[in-house]
C-alpha cells in the first residue's frame, strides 16, 4: 500500500477546549468556518462533509456529517458520518481521504466536536448485558482511570517506571500546552505539583489523568491537483504556508492473539492459550500451514499499538527515524510512555530514559505532544484525532508560535478507540 496517494490539507480550524455549556454543533461550526477561512475557500466549494460522530449528544450526534452540513447551510454536498470511539476523527479523515483519492470529490471538510459530561465518562444509557463497555462499569466498576492505572502498574512492574516518571510527562506537557491558545489547561505544573494532587486510581494522581472537555476541530482536505491550482490562483501565487499532505491514515485492528488486554475487554482472545488444531487456524496465528500441531498459537510481533504505527509507517513509506514530532493519545501520563515505544521512538522499556534525557521535550530529539496533548486539552472524543492533525499541520507550516518544532517536515499522530479501532495519521511537508 506504500505510495497509495496523498491528499492536501488546505485548512485547519479549532474551537478552544473547555467546559462551555453549549451545543457540540456550535463548536463544530466554529472550527469548520475557521478551517474554511484558513484554506481560503468558501463553503460552496466543499463537495463532502465527513463528520466524526458523538454518541452522547442525541440523534444529531449520530449523524454528525449531516448535522454540520445543515448548520453551514444545505448545499447539496455529500455527507459521511463515522463513529470509532476515540478514533472517530481519524476514521472521518480516512473516509474523506478515500473519496478524494477515488476521484469522487476534490474538496472535503472533516469536522469533529463534542459536548462532554462532567466527571468520568459513563456507559451509554440502557440495559445491555452483552455489551462489554456496559459490563465493565456494572460488574467491575472499572471507569476509564481504573484501566489507565492498570496500564501504569504494568509499566512499573515490567520496566521499573515510577510515579515521578508519570508526573514528569504531565509537567512536560503542561509546559508545551501553556503556549497553546486552544488548550483548556495552560498553567505550568512541576513534578511535585502532580504528586501532591489527589490519587484517583493508584498510582495515578488527578493531574496524571486527562479531563473530559468540550471542543471542536476541522480540516479542509483536497486532491493534490486542486491544492496546486488553488495555490496558484491566490494573489500571492501560493498560500505562503506550503502544501502539507496526509501521506497515511492507519485504522488497523489488532492481530490475533491480542496478548495485552485492551479496554474494555476482560481478557485476551478466547483461544490465545489453546493449541492451534487446524491448518487454517495456524496460518491465522502466523504458524506454518499443513496439518495439525500441538504448538500454542504464536503471538504477533508487537502489540496492537505498535501495529497501528507500523501500518502508518508502511503506507507513508517512512520509518520512525524520519519523524520530527508526534502527537499521541495521553489519556494518562503513563500511557504516553507506552506510545513512545509503540511508535518506535525508542526500544521496549526505554521510554522512561528517553523522557528523563529530555528527548521528547521541545528542543529534544523528537518532541511528543508539543500541543500539550490531552493532558492540556481533555477529551472531546470526536474532535481529538482531528485536533492532533491540526497541530501537526501547524507545526509543519512553521506557525506554532511559542511551541514550534524547528525544521519540522514529518509528523505522526496516534490515537485509539475502544473495541480495536486503531488510529494514526502521517503528515508531510
Amino acid at each position: 500500500m506504500t505510495g497509495s496517494g496523498r491528499v492536501a490539507v488546505l485548512g485547519i480550524g479549532m474551537h478552544p477546549w473547555g467546559k462551555w455549556g453549549r451545543s457540540f454543533v456550535e463548536y463544530g461550526l466554529h472550527a469548520a468556518n475557521a478551517a474554511l477561512d484558513d484554506a481560503g475557500i468558501s463553503w460552496e466549494d466543499v463537495q463532502l462533509v465527513s463528520g466524526a460522530d458523538t454518541i452522547r449528544n442525541g440523534y444529531p450526534g449520530f449523524v454528525a456529517g449531516a448535522t454540520f452540513a445543515q448548520a453551514l447551510g444545505w448545499s447539496g454536498a455529500r455527507v459521511s458520518s463515522v463513529y470509532a470511539a476515540c478514533a472517530s476523527g481519524a476514521a472521518a479523515i480516512a473516509s474523506a481521504r478515500a473519496q478524494i483519492l477515488a476521484g469522487m470529490v476534490d474538496v472535503a471538510l472533516v469536522v469533529g466536536a463534542d459536548t462532554a459530561p462532567k466527571g468520568f465518562f459513563a456507559p451509554v444509557g440502557g440495559d445491555r448485558r452483552d455489551d462489554p463497555d456496559w459490563l465493565r462499569f456494572h460488574l467491575l466498576g472499572a471507569t476509564n482511570p481504573t484501566y489507565f492505572a492498570l496500564y501504569a502498574r504494568r509499566r512499573m512492574a515490567i520496566y521499573g517506571a515510577t510515579s515521578k516518571d508519570f508526573a514528569a510527562v504531565k509537567a512536560k506537557n503542561s509546559r508545551h500546552g501553556a503556549a497553546n491558545p486552544n488548550a483548556r489547561y495552560r498553567d505550568v505544573v512541576d513534578v511535585d505539583d502532580v504528586l501532591a494532587s489527589p490519587v484517583v486510581a493508584d498510582p495515578l494522581h488527578l493531574l496524571d489523568i486527562c479531563a473530559t472537555s468540550d471542543g471542536g476541530a476541522a480540516l479542509v482536505l483536497a486532491s493534490m491537483d486542486f491544492a496546486r491550482r488553488h495555490a496558484a490562483s491566490l494573489p500571492s501565487g501560493g498560500t505562503g504556508k506550503g502544501i502539507v499532505s496526509i501521506a497515511a491514515v492507519s485504522t488497523v485492528t489488532p492481530r490475533y492473539p491480542n496478548t495485552v488486554i485492551e479496554m474494555p475487554n476482560f481478557a485476551t482472545d478466547s483461544a490465545a492459550c489453546l493449541p492451534s488444531s487446524s491448518a487454517s487456524g495456524n496460518e491465522q496465528a502466523g504458524g506454518p500451514a499443513g496439518g495439525e500441531t500441538d504448538e500454542p498459537a504464536a503471538a504477533p510481533t508487537g502489540g496492537f499499538r505498535s501495529q497501528v504505527a507500523a501500518a502508518a509507517y508502511e503506507e507513508a513509506g517512512i520509518g520512525p527515524e524520519d519523524v520530527d514530532l508526534a502527537e499521541v493519545y495521553d489519556l494518562s501520563s503513563a500511557l504516553e510512555l507506552d506510545w513512545y515505544e509503540a511508535l518506535g521512538i525508542c526500544g521496549e522499556g526505554e521510554a522512561e530514559e528517553l523522557l528523563r534525557r529530555g528527548c521528547t521535550e521541545l528542543g529534544g530529539r523528537l518532541p511528543v505532544n508539543p500541543s500539550g496533548g490531552l493532558s492540556s486539552f481533555g477529551e472531546a472524543i470526536p474532535a481529538q484525532a482531528i485536533a492532533q492533525v491540526c497541530e501537526v499541520v501547524l507545526q509543519l507550516r512553521g506557525g506554532a508560535a511559542g511551541r514550534q518544532v524547528a525544521g519540522a517536515r514529518v509528523g505522526i499522530t496516534a490515537n485509539q478507540g475502544l473495541f480495536g479501532h486503531g488510529s494514526s495519521v502521517v503528515a508531510m511537508r
